[in-house]
């Protein structure tokens, strides 16, 4: 997963940095409010780690510009010194999702972390996953489209399956890269654009498919399911 940390102290910003990696995620840093609202806007994260005092603009301000303004539903968890009640129901009232407080135990922040994953991302762990007439075996990355067997290479079905995950999702060109590719690879954007249009004709994803993948320009990509009565409208469209 990709998950954002938002602290102005170095040495607590790494110490989440390393705890959320330890556990298999990747982890980017930002030391103030306006740089991690700026990239928002052109970056998908499945999780926010947040400090409350920051030298720009306060945690719980941070937490409603991106509710509010860039209608973002990722998990969103406070790291602290505020300890109070009243802290505590400020921070949730703006949309945080789970709140602990510092000093920072790694176990506990693990573990918080691993559960926001587990309850907003629910199948993420699993081998077999199906959508409509698509099954993915993660296991043996394999991919039947209504039973017929179709030949991926190991990132196209990479590609494919995270997506299909995260279907709903608007996911940035960074974001999918990373996933796919990895987060130390240099991976040229015509790259990621040449896998999508791979799977757009492999899997005919198509809206008679019950399937749209869209790009977002200056963004990045999003697959969506239709239900019965889109696909009818867009299909009028055509005709």
């Amino acid at each position: 997963m990709r998950i954002a940390a938002l602290d102005d102290e170095g040495v607590q910003l790494e110490l989440i940095r390393h705890a959320v990696e330890v556990i298999g995620h990747e982890c980017h840093g930002y030391g103030d409010g306006k740089s991690l609202l700026r990239d928002l806007h052109r970056e998908t994260y499945d999780l926010l780690i947040l400090d409350w005092g920051l030298p720009d603009i306060e945690g719980p301000r941070v937490v409603k510009r991106i509710r509010d303004d860039l209608k973002s539903a990722m998990p969103i968890l406070f790291v602290t010194n505020r300890r109070e009640e009243e802290d505590l129901v400020e921070g949730l009232a703006a949309g945080a999702d789970d709140f602990m407080t510092k000093p920072i135990r790694v176990a506990e922040l693990q573990a918080r972390v691993r559960a926001l994953l587990r309850r907003t991302y629910p199948g993420q762990q699993e081998s077999v996953l199906v959508f409509r007439d698509y099954r993915f075996d993660a296991a043996t990355r394999t991919l039947r489209i209504a039973g017929r067997l179709v030949e991926l290479s190991r990132r196209e079905h990479a590609l494919a399956l995270f997506l299909f995950r995260n279907l709903g999702r608007l996911l940035s060109r960074d974001h999918l890269r990373e996933a796919v590719w990895g987060l130390d690879t240099e991976t040229p954007s015509r790259s990621l654009d040449t896998h999508i249009s791979r799977l757009r004709q492999k899997l005919d994803l198509q809206p008679s498919n019950g399937f749209l993948l869209s790009a977002v320009y200056g963004m990045g990509y999003r697959l969506e399911p239709l239900e019965s009565e889109q696909i009818e409208a867009l299909d009028g469209r055509r005709t």
